[in-house]
């Protein structure tokens, strides 16, 4: 897949440390972010979990090399490849999302793109009418050379993906590469891989999808996308969580609108109320995403190296009194952590690695980049 200049290639031994650490329990791509930047390299942070993990009392467990090297060759087999954030194949505006996955698996899809993406979303149980207009953006589109993203779920995003067989799209995955879902999409995975397009998930082979894991799901769809269009969404739907997290990422959002007494046209009608673009056509959004803030050209322009802090490895663990204070300040509420360093009084580095144990723990839970939460 097309993306950015520059950027490293992981060694097979980085690789594997990568993919252990990812694939520990509790670590998602924030607690990887810290534990990279706490301990300078993936196999150091291998090497540091388990005193870690046995000083929290937690019960998390760290692959081993050869599940690693198993996982790997079982991508392989598929035709697919692991691909690292640092790496340059890594799709170049999901590197800039918050919580982007480290590694991603992904299958086919070597010439498109991926700086000209525009996600549709919508409605498993579509209309005829809303599956006819989904064809004709996906068409219109991919005839002015942009790339459709969805998630390969019934209705709209089926109807999204066969429009843009020849011109290009990507169906990202709510489980693993070999768990399609549903079953009846995997014809539709097979023709987008024979028609040059790619498949992408951010979870291990094996994996079944479950109700949490197409959230996850779609803020790649999102992250993928220069911008979102929702054809049709009930008031509380997948499609409107990917639009939610389309406004955190900073792209833009479109809407198609309904009639007010069909319930599939109550989400994307409420989104044109609070702000998101009405359209009518592809012409709508081909207008709107020429005329982007000049600002967001940085997501073209990007520095590939992450940003990492300076390590604290090797630090004393804070204290009793430092935890518990920290406990105080949370809540299901998620909130900005330079707030819980005010009103905590902890230090930079104390809070660093106090958050670091809870994740480890699996006690809070991450979004829109810097706010933590509780899990409830």
């Amino acid at each position: 897949m097309a993306a950015g200049p520059n950027g490293k290639v992981l060694s097979p031994s980085e690789r594997i440390a990568w993919l252990r650490l990812i694939r520990t329990d509790n670590v998602g791509p924030q607690t990887f972010r810290q534990l990279l930047s706490r301990e300078g390299s993936a196999a150091n942070a291998i090497t540091a979990l388990p005193r870690l993990i046995g000083r929290l009392g937690s019960n998390s467990r760290i692959p081993s090399s050869v599940e690693a090297e198993d996982e790997i060759a079982g991508l392989e087999r598929l035709g697919g490849r692991l691909v690292a954030s640092v790496e340059p194949d890594y799709p170049p505006l999901l590197k800039y999302i918050a919580g982007a996955p480290p590694l991603l698996s992904m299958i086919g899809g070597d010439n498109l793109d991926l700086l000209r993406t525009v996600g549709i979303v919508g409605a498993r149980n579509a209309s005829t009418a809303g599956q006819k207009m989904t064809r004709l953006l996906a068409q219109d589109l991919g005839e002015a050379r942009y790339v459709v993203v969805s998630g390969l779920a019934r209705g709209i995003d089926a109807a999204a993906h066969r429009a843009s067989l020849a011109t290009g799209t990507v169906a990202v995955l709510a489980g693993g590469m070999d768990k399609i879902y549903p079953d009846a999409n995997i014809p539709l995975a097979q023709d987008i891989l024979d028609h040059g397009g790619g498949l992408m998930s951010e979870m291990p082979l094996g994996w079944e999808p479950r109700a949490r894991d197409f959230p996850r799901r779609n803020r790649l769809v999102s992250g993928l996308s220069l911008g979102i269009v929702v054809v049709e969404a009930a008031k509380r739907s997948g499609s409107l969580i990917t639009a939610r997290m389309a406004l955190e990422q900073n792209r833009e959002v479109f809407a198609v609108p309904g009639s007010p007494l069909d319930p599939r046209a109550e989400g994307g009608n409420a989104l044109i109320q609070e702000g998101a673009k009405l359209i009518t056509g592809a012409a709508d959004i081909i207008e709107t995403l020429s005329q982007v803030d000049p600002s967001r050209r940085l997501l073209l322009e990007p520095d590939w190296t992450p940003e990492i802090e300076a390590g604290t490895a090797g630090e004393e663990p804070p204290g009793i009194d430092e935890r518990d204070r920290l406990l105080a300040a949370l809540s299901v509420t998620p909130v900005p952590v330079d707030d819980l360093i005010r009103a905590s009084g902890l230090s930079v580095s104390a809070m660093q690695t106090l958050l670091l144990g809870l994740d480890l723990e699996g006690r809070i839970e991450w979004s829109s980049g810097q706010l933590v939460a509780l899990k409830g």
